[in-house]
């Protein structure tokens, strides 16, 4: 079989989840794909697991070559510029001092590769007093962006963050900046320079709230205050599961809502009778919902809301979700082609392209499993080899 992005070459240059997590967009739909990890091997290998079965490292690397190379030295630079000089993207997380500092600039790099797309993650752009500030998403795009605010509990402080949420979404963004370069690339036969940060996906995915503030609506200031309409809320059913409600036109869904719960006589309460009476008494309202939803298992209260094709959510723990029959029948938990029993399954990239298929997902490279023979493809004899890792310029196997 063959695949859309079959004959493309990446070298990933980067580290931990959002630009890595670009390249492996590219792997799926048939990339070749270099990972290259400093000499020790990439410490997202260890994050939550050890040093060959990281659930983190498989889901980022799968479908990768893997090899280590010491790009600090000289030697170590000129095997990098060889293997750049067939390369179509190289996707990194270095910042420009960085990159400068190891004659890796973008300048520096079209001059001697002129189709060369150079893909960069920052976690704070390449502009402005934080350019160099180390950022993760949970700093950079969670916190930085208003987003933590928003999630705030009433009087509380503001909960962790979810880990890699905002590091798959700033993924995409750098995914689709690559694409747009390939394209341009095709029309004016140049590379690019792709950049995007944490922070600006970040801001891109709280944009409606953020734009709220740009006209004076501080909606942070509006949750803090604990207004939210009993049609926007989470209950808890009998059976101890989790429902979220989100009604976009609750005149019209109020009397459904009341009748599906099988509670008519709300619609008579004249705390109830129009929507800005019902406001009014918002918190009374809040209060005969959960009683009512609390004495309901979730199975009957979905039964009820579906019934007027009311809109709502089942609020799952992580086991759930990657059981749940219906995300495996849309392809978006998958089966792979590993022998490694905890990962008989993986999340797929949320793409798909009529006619167009991914690789099936296989094992993510063992450390310098793949360094001998990408040497080799590119052009480096049996013995310039052997004298790459003699001087520990290049690592190959597990250490």
């Amino acid at each position: 079989m063959t695949y859309l992005l079959e004959g493309l070459k990446v070298i990933d240059l980067a580290s931990f989840l959002a630009a890595p997590g670009a390249a492996t967009l590219m792997a799926d739909y048939g990339a070749e794909v270099i990972k290259i990890e400093p000499p020790g091997g990439d410490g997202y290998r260890r994050l939550h697991g050890n040093w060959k079965t990281d659930y983190n490292w498989q889901l980022t690397s799968r479908n990768k070559l893997g090899m280590s190379l010491d790009i600090t030295t000289d030697e170590g630079h000129e095997v990098l510029m060889k293997l750049l000089d067939d390369t179509d993207v190289l996707v990194t997380n270095f910042r420009n001092d960085q990159l400068e500092k190891y004659a890796m600039s973008y300048e520096a790099l079209h001059v001697r590769f002129p189709r060369l797309i150079v893909a960069q993650l920052t976690g704070y752009g390449n502009l402005g007093p934080d350019r160099k500030r180390r950022g993760y998403d949970s700093t950079a795009w969670f916190a930085r962006t208003g987003i933590m605010q928003l999630m705030k509990p009433k009087d509380a402080p503001p909960v962790f963050p979810a880990g890699g949420v905002g590091d798959h979404s700033t993924a995409m963004s750098l995914f689709a900046g690559v694409m747009m370069a390939l394209f341009k690339r095709e029309k004016e036969g140049e590379g690019s320079f792709v950049e995007t940060s944490l922070i600006a996906s970040g801001c891109w995915a709280n944009g409606m709230s953020l734009q709220g503030a740009i006209s004076g609506f501080d909606l942070g200031g509006f949750l803090d205050k604990s207004n939210r309409s009993p049609f926007a809320m989470v209950y808890e059913t009998r059976d101890q599961r989790y429902v979220i409600l989100v009604f976009t036109n609750p005149s019209k869904e109020w009397p459904e809502f009341a009748n599906a719960l099988g509670h008519p006589e709300w619609l008579e309460d004249e705390r109830f009778q129009d929507m800005r009476t019902l406001m009014r008494h918002r918190d009374d309202l809040k209060e005969i919902i959960a009683e009512a939803i609390g004495a309901m298992n979730l199975k009957d209260v979905s039964l009820a809301l579906d019934k007027f094709e009311l809109t709502f959510g089942v609020i799952d723990g992580l086991t759930d979700v990657v059981q749940d029959a219906h995300l495996i029948e849309n392809g978006v938990v998958i089966k792979t082609e590993s022998d490694d029993p905890g990962f008989e399954w993986t999340i797929a990239n949320p793409i798909k392209i009529s006619g167009e298929a991914c690789k099936p997902a296989i094992d993510p490279p063992l450390y310098g499993e793949h360094s001998r023979k990408i040497l080799l493809d590119h052009g480096f004899t049996e013995k310039e080899i052997e004298s790459l890792i003699q001087d520990k310029v290049v690592f190959a196997g597990e250490s």
